[in-house]
């Protein structure tokens, strides 16, 4: 497999960033990291050695880009106003400047596939929810999609933009963004086992808003056997790709018929209205 590092200088943020390429063609793939991981993180959780049979049949190239979690999103005592804008100088980094760069490395044509685990996921759905035009799927495992806890429940319209649950709640039903959306395939997956509480919760809250907006997405949720950790995740991102690729239809209705009680799958949420283990969202038997 070929691989590639890049150092380059981010007129947005000031300074020189990193990223590395792994294979030399095919779809491309922006990888984030998951808490406050760098541009190797991939290679050494195995996400990387997971995806390499795709990676030398030149079905995907992945791009894993660098991250500042810990001077915004992982900065608990940073002052939050400092700490949210740096986060977008970072966003506009990735949407502005790598992205281009990755057409250029990429030179396919085609938009990007969006993906990561746990904070990475945050960051990949942030970045898909605000440029759906950008990219035409995502990938987001066991992720938290609002930024309270992050920062502590500083809201202005900064963080407001990099908030899904609460921006998504403030669009418009008849927002564009929301048929472009539905054009594309996005897929969230959480476990129900040890450190996945949280990314859990965040995943229903997320869920119940696409529901009230009409947003197609597959839901999945993991047994209790699943934990917050990459040995799962590598085999997730596997799994799912085939699906966020539009390689392979989606599944059918998630099912309705069983007899066990929601709190055998839901032990946090026992009186959830969501069917067991997963939930395919959509209003149309088949996406286009």
């Amino acid at each position: 497999m070929i691989t590639a590092y890049h150092k380059e200088y981010s007129d947005c943020l000031g300074r020189d960033m990193e990223f590395k390429v792994y294979g030399s063609g095919g779809k491309p793939v922006l990888a984030i990291p998951g808490e406050k991981g760098r541009f190797f993180q991939w290679e050494e959780t195995g996400m990387v050695e997971a995806l390499k049979s795709e990676l030398e049949r030149h079905r995907l190239q992945l791009f894993v880009a660098d991250t500042i979690d810990a001077e915004t999103v992982c900065n608990q005592w940073g002052d939050p106003y400092h700490r949210v804008r740096m986060h977008e100088g970072w966003y506009h980094y990735v949407v502005d400047e790598l992205v281009p760069r990755i057409g250029e490395l990429n030179a396919t044509g085609q938009d990007l596939l969006v993906v990561g685990c746990s904070m990475g996921a945050y960051h990949a759905a942030n970045f898909f929810l605000r440029r759906p035009d950008l990219f035409d799927g995502l990938i987001a495992l066991s992720g938290a999609y609002d930024t309270y806890g992050m920062y502590q429940g500083y809201m202005d319209e900064v963080a407001y933009a990099n908030d899904p649950c609460v921006s998504l709640s403030g669009m418009a039903l008849d927002h564009p963004y929301i048929d472009m959306f539905n054009r594309r395939r996005m897929v969230f997956c959480c476990g129900q086992g040890a450190g996945e509480e949280a990314s859990l919760a965040a995943t229903r809250r997320l869920e119940q808003v696409f529901l009230r907006k009409g947003i197609r997405a597959r839901m999945d949720y993991w047994g209790f056997d699943v934990d917050h950790s990459w040995f799962w995740w590598n085999k997730q991102m596997p799994y799912f790709l085939p699906y966020a690729l539009g390689e392979e239809p989606w599944p059918p209705r998630a099912r309705e018929d069983r007899e066990e009680p929601e709190h055998a799958y839901y032990p946090y949420y026992p009186y959830s209205p969501f069917p067991p283990r997963e939930r395919l969202l959509y209003f149309e038997e088949d996406f286009d």
